[in-house]
């Protein structure tokens, strides 16, 4: 069965969340830790090989008056590099503020700050696939 990947790009890490085989849920599957671009992009490859992947959705940074600001003008330029490796549709998802959102349930489940550290990427790529598959209802 398909699954869609959700994922969180940074400068240093990307996040990575896949759907349930339902597309109802996502889940949390890794921190990428970025070392170089042939790096990243191999482990995003096995990744999509693992789970079968056929849809990524990227989180898209913008400024609070809508416009895309030098961190969304990186993950474009990264979304666009990973585009020549792998064969997938590509979409883009509002992520404003789900890193902040992330924060704060890690902070009210009381999860100490090396351990927010660890998994708020995470956190976030799962809070960008479920916005996407609540707005279209996969």
């Amino acid at each position: 069965m398909d699954r869609l990947m959700g994922l969180d790009v940074g400068d240093r890490t990307i996040g990575v969340a896949v759907s349930d085989l339902l597309m109802i849920t996502a889940q949390g599957v890794t921190t990428i830790r970025r070392t170089n671009l042939k790096n990243d992009i191999n482990e995003l490859k096995k990744i999509i090989e693992e789970y079968n992947v056929t849809k990524i959705v990227a989180g898209l940074p913008k400024m609070l008056d809508n416009s895309v600001g030098i961190q969304g003008e990186k993950v474009l330029a990264f979304l666009e590099k990973l585009k020549k490796h792998v064969d997938l549709p590509i979409e883009l998802e509002d992520e404003r503020f789900t890193t902040s959102i992330s924060e704060k349930m890690l902070i009210q489940a009381d999860v100490k700050r090396k351990k927010r550290k660890e998994v708020i990427d995470k956190l976030a790529a799962v809070q960008i696939l479920t916005s996407y598959m609540q707005r279209t209802n996969k």
